[in-house]
């Protein structure tokens, strides 16, 4: 996406997978890690799978920038071919990196995705490079997550169009509302409802990419109805889903 926005604000969200923003004019403050955080121009915004984060523009006159996702699955597979052997994925430690070789990989990626698979292929082979040239490689340690935790982020995985209730997830991990509330927000930096609706945004996206109907994916995601939808829509992703359709 390429876009510039001056009272948009963005509701704290993740992403399945790397994200990475530059930014072209301006400048957008946002909150990672429980940190503020601004990326002026010409620095590169650096997000890690899950990351939960938020954004909005720092500056009366608003923010360009450009942002592009790249599946783990992807990274994996360059590095696999660059190294010939399997190779662990880049981890950021910092949300935020002033690298003009990065910059310039991850702007010229964007600019190839109208042309040619093999052109394509080329800039994120480059792109890769200079990411993993920024990034460290060690593996993540496993992080300890109680069990009722897990349990309900697989739960609402497997149930994000249904209705659930705090009391319906309560009872299903074997713990009280509030304190699965608490270890949840402190394990994956959102709120279980937030990461419902997160969950249902994400379906209803792949349900317009598919060819449904803003409605359709709106009932099928679980959304109240299309209106329902395209709010939260915007808020997330800075577009309503005509918009996204049309982009």
């Amino acid at each position: 996406m390429h876009a510039h926005f001056e009272r948009h604000v963005y509701h704290r969200h993740s992403h399945e997978t790397y994200s990475f923003g530059v930014t072209e004019s301006g400048a957008q403050a946002f909150t990672c890690r429980g940190a503020a955080r601004t990326s002026a121009a010409g620095m590169v915004m650096a997000f890690n799978p899950d990351e939960p984060h938020d954004g909005q523009a720092a500056l009366p006159a608003g923010f360009t920038y450009r942002i592009v996702h790249i599946g783990p699955e992807l990274i994996a597979d360059v590095l696999r071919d660059t190294a010939d052997r399997p190779v662990g994925l880049p981890l950021f430690a910092e949300p935020v990196l002033e690298d003009a070789t990065l910059a310039g990989a991850l702007c010229r990626l964007h600019a190839t995705l109208g042309e040619s698979r093999l052109a394509q292929d080329e800039a994120l082979h480059d792109t890769v490079r200079a990411l993993v040239r920024r990034g460290s490689t060690r593996p993540a340690h496993a992080r300890y997550l109680p069990v009722e935790v897990r349990r309900a982020r697989e739960l609402l995985d497997a149930s994000y169009a249904e209705d659930l209730r705090a009391e319906d997830l309560a009872d299903a991990v074997g713990c009280s509302r509030f304190a699965l509330h608490r270890a949840f927000v402190a394990a994956y930096g959102l709120a279980p409802s937030d990461y419902q609706r997160q969950l249902r945004l994400r379906a209803a996206r792949r349900l317009l990419i598919d060819g449904r109907t803003p409605a359709d994916a709106a009932a099928s995601a679980g959304f109240a109805d299309q209106s329902h939808l395209t709010r939260w829509f915007k808020r997330y992703y800075g577009l309503t889903p005509g918009q996204f359709l049309d982009s």
